[in-house]
């Protein structure tokens, strides 16, 4: 159990959630002691979904726009098709993004997560995994892209799917734990 009362920012869209991909790194992020935290564009409730069927809703707790990096000790960005790419049209979010990636904090993006990356500009350089229909994407933004479960480079972390969620809730519970490992590590 962690000692200290961290907060894990999870930043969706109104709705297009994988619920999955924000169900379970929750969970892996309470169990560990910590306090996750929904932001998103609009206050109200988000709509996830199971693939393509809707699925639970979830009450906000900030909205992107009144919150900040210096608020939490992390940020996961769950997949779902629709899900990031609302959130890439969402000024405010695209800046949360960007500035917690260049503030050195860990940022856990799955599946089509990444897609915010690559908008925030923050991947040019960096090693990332992602869902297979958005690595040409990721690549166009200057991401060295590869096919693994997980790839951590310095305070990136990224997986390609559910399947993967085991190894994407470790890295980041690792990270909230121990820090971000060095790029390339």
């Amino acid at each position: 159990m962690a000692t200290d009362t961290k907060k894990v920012a999870f930043l969706v869209a109104a709705e297009g959630i994988e619920e999955v991909e924000l169900t379970s790194p929750w969970k892996a992020v309470e169990d560990a002691g910590f306090t996750p935290t929904l932001v998103s564009p609009a206050s109200g409730e988000v709509q996830a979904f199971n693939h393509l069927d809707r699925s639970n809703t979830y009450p906000v707790d900030v909205e992107v726009s009144a919150t900040s990096v210096d608020d939490y000790d992390a940020l996961v960005l769950p997949g779902g098709v629709a899900n990031p790419d609302l959130l890439r049209t969402d000024a405010d979010a695209v800046q949360f993004v960007k500035d917690f990636v260049l503030s050195g904090k860990p940022v856990a993006a799955i599946c089509h997560g990444p897609w915010v990356l690559a908008e925030a500009d923050v991947i040019s350089g960096r090693r990332v995994t992602s869902y297979p229909s958005i690595r040409t994407d990721l690549r166009n933004a200057g991401a060295d892209v590869v096919d693994e479960r997980v790839v951590t480079d310095g305070n990136l972390i990224t997986s390609r799917n559910p399947d993967d969620l085991d190894a994407f809730n470790g890295a980041v519970i690792e990270a909230l734990n121990h820090g971000p490992k060095s790029a390339g590590a």
